[in-house]
């Protein structure tokens, strides 16, 4: 089991406006799960947010109105017979803060609202509540979450990745069609926090190593690419003449099983020696992948070392249930010991 304050650790790293002073005091609470984390996140989020302004866009807006204003649909107006009540149908732009983004956020509140968290956050919920009295929520099902960030709407950025979070990865439906919130995150939405963890503790603490998340290209003879996979690493490192490429893995279950025999996931394998021998284009003996799997409290965990075709393939877990002063040692040394770093 991870424990709450690592997974704040780990969102801090993955979203660099954590390390702000505002969240800071986050530290010294008690959080029980991981949604009243994000609650927590989310109330300090949204108040700040608050304070520089909540973001607002034009929307288009149609109405029958008894002075002109915006454009006058001539159409409608006779359909709907407005004149009879001396009115005009008007399709006009208003400034408004009932844009998307901020309904995505007022979506997840409610959900917060109606889910069993403490009363502590569903008051610190309400008071945020009234500031969002124009804007309309989605349905959670409908939701887009393919968002254009710039540098207007940048500070909405980490807003919408906690709702994602919440809702995505802890909102769970039952059978009868009635919903809740889990506990903990999925494996899916873990996986991809404990990559993007990673990743970005490379980039800050290790700034010395070209750290990336870099397509590999396939080493190809004929140059026809057609309808080949994209190779996408989930971290990559480089230091001097070296290159460690890190599939970050998160499972129940580090390994597979077979008739009692443990072996490594197949196609874990199969991937990262892909990628290896592909980015290895001149056979230098450079590259490296490792496969770093989340530890569990399973008896047999995967550990060990390859020499394959003249590339080398490690095979490690990351203990993240100790405090998290030992994590960042355990990732420390991944790098120590690879590119003999002092």
């Amino acid at each position: 089991m991870i424990p709450i304050k690592n997974i704040y650790y780990m969102l801090s790293y993955a979203f660099q406006v954590l390390n702000e002073q505002g969240y800071k005091q986050l530290l010294t609470e008690k959080f029980d799960n991981v949604a009243e984390l994000c609650c927590a996140i989310l109330s300090k989020g949204i108040s700040s947010q608050i304070k520089r302004g909540l973001g607002k866009a034009y929307l288009s807006q149609t109405e029958s109105l008894a002075a002109i204003k915006g454009k006058i649909n001539i159409t409608a107006s006779i359909k709907e017979q407005s004149f009879m009540q001396k009115k005009l149908l008007c399709t006009y732009d208003e400034f408004s803060v009932n844009f998307y983004m901020n309904r995505i956020i007022k979506t997840t509140m409610n959900l917060l609202l109606h889910s069993e968290i403490s009363k502590i956050r569903k008051k610190e919920l309400r008071k945020l509540f009234v500031f969002f009295d124009a804007v309309k929520p989605i349905d959670i099902n409908n939701i887009n979450w393919q968002i254009q960030y710039n540098k207007t709407n940048q500070s909405y950025q980490m807003l919408i990745s906690i709702c994602y979070l919440i809702i995505k990865g802890l909102l769970q439906t039952n059978s009868d069609g009635t919903t809740k919130l889990m506990d903990f995150l999925d494996e899916q939405h873990m996986c991809k926090l404990y990559e993007k963890f990673i990743l970005n503790y490379y980039k800050k603490e290790h700034s010395q190593i070209k750290t990336s998340s870099s397509q590999i290209s396939w080493d190809l003879d004929d140059n026809k690419s057609a309808m080949l996979p994209v190779m996408q690493s989930d971290i990559m490192l480089q230091y001097k003449e070296k290159t460690l490429i890190i599939d970050a893995k998160y499972y129940t279950h580090t390994m597979q099983t077979y008739y009692n025999v443990h072996t490594i996931h197949s196609n874990n394998l199969y991937q990262i020696y892909t990628y290896v021998k592909n980015f290895d284009k001149e056979k230098t003996g450079n590259v490296s992948g490792m496969l770093l799997y989340a530890k569990t409290d399973e008896i047999t965990l995967p550990q060990n070392s390859y020499q394959i075709s003249g590339n080398k393939i490690i095979v490690d877990t990351l203990n993240l249930d100790c405090d998290f002063v030992e994590i960042k040692k355990q990732l420390d040394m991944i790098v120590k010991n690879y590119f003999e770093i002092i």
